[in-house]
């Protein structure tokens, strides 16, 4: 297994960071710091954010030739972004997008332990499964075992442990012609649909710990009203979905623990 960062990509990941920024301007700067130095290429994808937010992004491109931006014109949300990124990113030759949020909230120090679990398994998709501090807000914390609990459901398993952490490796040969064929959710109902659609094509997965944390006077652009309707409607579209796959799951399942 190659030590990361590689003298030279000569491994089996080539892979770079791609970060989904809508008015990020005074958090992102930090996480791209983070990330180059570690020789992580950066893409960063501008979902129609602000003026100011744009010209942070512009300054850290020019200021890097490994630091680039992907200009969307108008918002279209956590998930369009994060498509647009990775299918981008497998159109410059990348094997494998290291998926990372732009406000801070994510470990960059557990990165090298990602990135080698990909190495390990250039096959696999490798999930971020959060450890929280005190920052974490209550509601968002229990709220998220109620996706948990249909992820498992749809997906008749265990196999993703939290399917809503956007810190997460994937191998592109497999996400693209997916992202390419299905439309998935274009907000934050992307991450979870993602990962349940990989896990339907049989995508391996490996669930590593990180701690997550909240930063102070973070900006969080979830709704709570339109986004957790939208998930609801998701996980509805998904167990219809997963009806016809119900018989190739479960013998899926019993291959594997037998």
């Amino acid at each position: 297994m190659c030590e990361w960062p590689p003298d030279v990509w000569s491994c089996a990941v080539k892979c770079c960071a791609v970060i989904p920024v809508y008015n990020h301007e005074h958090a992102v700067g930090g996480v791209v710091a983070a990330l180059r130095a570690q020789r992580l290429p950066v893409l960063m994808v501008d979902d129609g954010s602000r003026a100011e937010c744009a010209t942070v992004l512009d300054a850290l491109a020019a200021a890097d030739t490994d630091v680039t931006v992907l200009r969307r014109q108008q918002n279209g949300g956590k998930g369009a972004a994060v498509s647009d990124g990775l299918c981008a990113a497998h159109a410059a030759g990348y094997t494998h997008a290291l998926q990372i949020d732009a406000d801070g909230q994510h470990d960059t120090a557990d990165v090298p332990r990602f990135l080698a679990e990909a190495e390990s398994a250039p096959d696999h998709a490798i999930i971020g499964c959060p450890v929280y501090d005190a920052s974490v807000p209550k509601g968002r914390l229990y709220g998220r075992y109620a996706t948990h609990v249909w992820v498992w459901i749809n997906t008749l398993s265990f196999r993703i442990t939290d399917s809503m952490c956007g810190f997460r490796v994937y191998p592109l040969d497999a996400v693209v012609p997916l992202l390419q064929r299905t439309r998935i959710g274009r907000r934050m109902d992307f991450d979870v649909e993602v990962l349940v659609r990989l896990d339907w094509a049989g995508l391996p997965i490996r669930n590593v710990p990180t701690h997550v944390r909240y930063p102070e006077g973070g900006v969080s652009h979830f709704r709570p009203l339109a986004d957790n309707l939208a998930i609801s409607w998701m996980h509805t579209r998904l167990f219809f979905g997963m009806l016809p796959r119900a018989p190739r799951l479960l013998l899926r399942h019993f291959r594997s623990a037998a």
